[in-house]
Order: C-alpha cells, then sequence, then structure tokens
C-alpha cells in the first residue's frame, strides 16, 4: 500500500537530451515540415479553416418552359407538352369493366362482386359483352373503362424546349444575398444565350435535349416512359472576396432506379376535367401523361474570416507539430543503435532529496543530498 500511494504521489517532469544524430535529425525536421505543409496547403488554403460557415442557405426559385410542338396533327404548347396519350372522355354510366380477373360468360360468375369497388369503378353483379369474343362483368363508375395499353409516340420537338430559371439566395449568418443573374448578363444577352458547360456556364437559359445530355441520358429512351431530372444549383461562396459567389449546375437522373424496374417505369400520371352537359350529364376528359419532370435543388454554404476558428486551428497546427517529437523518441529509443544509452540519459528517478544546513565562517550554507 506504502509503495502504491508513493508512486501515485510522484512527479515527472521533461527532460532535454540534445542527440546530435543526422539520421534522427532529418525525421524531425521532414515530420515537421509535412506536418506544417499539411495545415498550411490543406487546412488553411484548401478548406478555409479561417473562416466561419453558414449552411442555412435561404433559396427561391422561379421557372419558365417556352416551345411549341405537333402531337397527333395538333400544335402543342409548354402547357400540353406532358400529354402523350390519346384523350379519353368518359361519361358516368353503366358499361363493361376492364380487368381480366373480372371476365365472365353469365351473372352468377359476377353476383359475389356486387357493389364491390373495382379498379374502373362498382361492380353491379351483371355480365354483360365487352366485345364479340368476351365478356365482362359490369361496372358504374366513368365509361368507357380506362384502357391504358394504347402506344404513342413522344412529341420530339420538347428536346427543343427551354427552361428559364430564376434563383435567388441568402446566407443569413452574414445576412448575404445573390441570384444567379450576375452584373455581365444583359436583357440581349439573355435573348441569345443558352446555358453550356464551356463558353455560357451563367446563362440561365437550358435546352431540354441539353440538360438530358448532361445528365447523361438518352433522350427518346427517356421520352418514351418518361424519367426525372434534376438540375442542382450550387452556391460556394468565399465572402473574403467580393466576385467569389456564383452559381455552378450539374445535372442527375434522380429516379435513376425507375428504369431497372419492369413495373411502372419511368415517370408517368393521370389527371382529369369535370364539366356538365347542358341535359345535366357528367362528363369528364381522363388524360395520362408520360412526362420529363425537371426537379430545381438548391444547396451551397458561405464562408468568413473569423478569428475564433483561426486561432484554434493555429493552436493545433502548433500542437500537431510536436507529434514528431514522439516519433523521433520512438525510433531514438527503440531502434537506434545506443539506444539503451539514451534511455539511461532520458529517464533519471530522483527518489529523495533533503539538505543540510552548515554554518562556515559565520556563514550558513544550504546543501542539498540526494538519494538515487
Amino acid at each position: 500500500m506504502c509503495t502504491c500511494i508513493t508512486d501515485f504521489l510522484t512527479y515527472e517532469t521533461t527532460k532535454s537530451v540534445v542527440v546530435k544524430s543526422w539520421t534522427i535529425g532529418i525525421i524531425n525536421r521532414v515530420v515537421q515540415l509535412l506536418i506544417i505543409t499539411y495545415f498550411v496547403g490543406w487546412v488553411f488554403l484548401n478548406e478555409k479553416a479561417y473562416q466561419v460557415r453558414d449552411t442555412a442557405i435561404e433559396s427561391s426559385v422561379m421557372t419558365k418552359v417556352k416551345g411549341f410542338g405537333i402531337y397527333n396533327n395538333r400544335v402543342m404548347d409548354v402547357l400540353l407538352i406532358y400529354v402523350v396519350l390519346v384523350k379519353i372522355v368518359h361519361k358516368l354510366n353503366n358499361c363493361p369493366g376492364w380487368n381480366l380477373e373480372f371476365t365472365c360468360t353469365q351473372d352468377s360468375n359476377c353476383s359475389k362482386y356486387v357493389n364491390k369497388p373495382g379498379d374502373y369503378g362498382i361492380l353491379t353483379g351483371r355480365c354483360v359483352s365487352f366485345n364479340t369474343t368476351m365478356k365482362m362483368c359490369e361496372i358504374k363508375g366513368w365509361c368507357p373503362a380506362e384502357i391504358d395499353t394504347i402506344k404513342t409516340t413522344p412529341m420530339m420537338e420538347v428536346e427543343n424546349f427551354t427552361i428559364f430559371i430564376k434563383n435567388s439566395i441568402r446566407f443569413p449568418m452574414f445576412n448575404y444575398t445573390k441570384g444567379n443573374f450576375l452584373p455581365t448578363i444583359s436583357s440581349d444577352y439573355i435573348k441569345k444565350c443558352n446555358f453550356d458547360m464551356v463558353n455560357n456556364t451563367y446563362c440561365p437559359i437550358f435546352k431540354v435535349g441539353d440538360v438530358v445530355r448532361y445528365a447523361q441520358q438518352n433522350f427518346t429512351k427517356l421520352a418514351d416512359k418518361g424519367g426525372i431530372i434534376g438540375i442542382k444549383i450550387g452556391w460556394l461562396c468565399d465572402l473574403d472576396k467580393s466576385d467569389d459567389c456564383n452559381p455552378s449546375y450539374s445535372f442527375t437522373r434522380l429516379d435513376a432506379m425507375s428504369q431497372k424496374n419492369a413495373v411502372s417505369p419511368g415517370y408517368n400520371f393521370r389527371f382529369a376535367k369535370y364539366y356538365k352537359m347542358e341535359n345535366g350529364t357528367d362528363y369528364r376528359t381522363l388524360v395520362k401523361a408520360y412526362a420529363i419532370r425537371f426537379d430545381v435543388l438548391v444547396n451551397g454554404n458561405a464562408g468568413k474570416f473569423n478569428m475564433i476558428p483561426t486561432l484554434i486551428n493555429m493552436v493545433a497546427a502548433f500542437t500537431s507539430v510536436g507529434v514528431g517529437t514522439v516519433l523521433c523518441d520512438i525510433i531514438l529509443l527503440n531502434f537506434l543503435k545506443g539506444a539503451e544509452q539514451y534511455k539511461a540519459k532520458k529517464f533519471e528517478e530522483v527518489k529523495r532529496t533533503t539538505f543540510l544546513l552548515v554554518l562556515y565562517n559565520n556563514t550558513v550554507y544550504k546543501m542539498y543530498i540526494i538519494y538515487i
């Protein structure tokens, strides 16, 4: 117990030993140089660790689409570009359903389905003729029943349609606002420019075909079943430089997994318009549409010089330089020739120190006695 207490109540102090060795000296300076280069080159210059950063970007996006095309001998504009299937006019009535599960030969085959909701209406329990060779259970709903196996050709003129994007952002920490219209962009430039990755990197007008190509997609295949393309706007701003806050654009397909699905590939949706005739009969126009959908995604962060992160990272840099000393000690005390002599010089244990007072020639002297 006394030994444990004695060992606990000890104090260690650093002892400097100068070793004149080319090997250990070169290793020490190389390690220190690498650490300093890392902090200066990567931490401070590349990562800008001297800045405080705001990642809570606030954003608003406004878009416009322009273009015309011909589909089924009809001129169509941006309000109708998604429609690629023939419109079906439905009347609220009784008619045969369209589901192979409800094929029948007589009413008894359908009676068990009375008042059961089907895919296209409420089943009445009657078996009626669907065509000259087939009978189906009757439904009460929008007639004729929807048949979505119609094959149509997409409107390829959509490839030349243009998308105009107006984006405004704000970094609340610095109360800094900016938009994707740079000061160099004029109204004349807007009228004739189209975005490209080389010459017009800040033009806010994008051709649909170019966006699809930048997303590494084939327009013909994409238009056939539809899909979702992401237009990503990135804002990486260095507010220590007045002109270093400009948008960068990138493109990707967001529903890439749907290309591999055999069930419901691509992107499609249904919508209907309802109206009533003069005789009081209810009608609707049902449209099933395949579409190329564009999602505009905005992200970014801004940084500005601040003394607190600067000091924290400078202290971390100076502290890390000491790693070279630790590494050199390991090599010196374990791998170099004469390691035992270095250990003896570096680690010297002093167990107890006392002193005596000596009177000599009317002068008191203090003498220390060290027990090793």
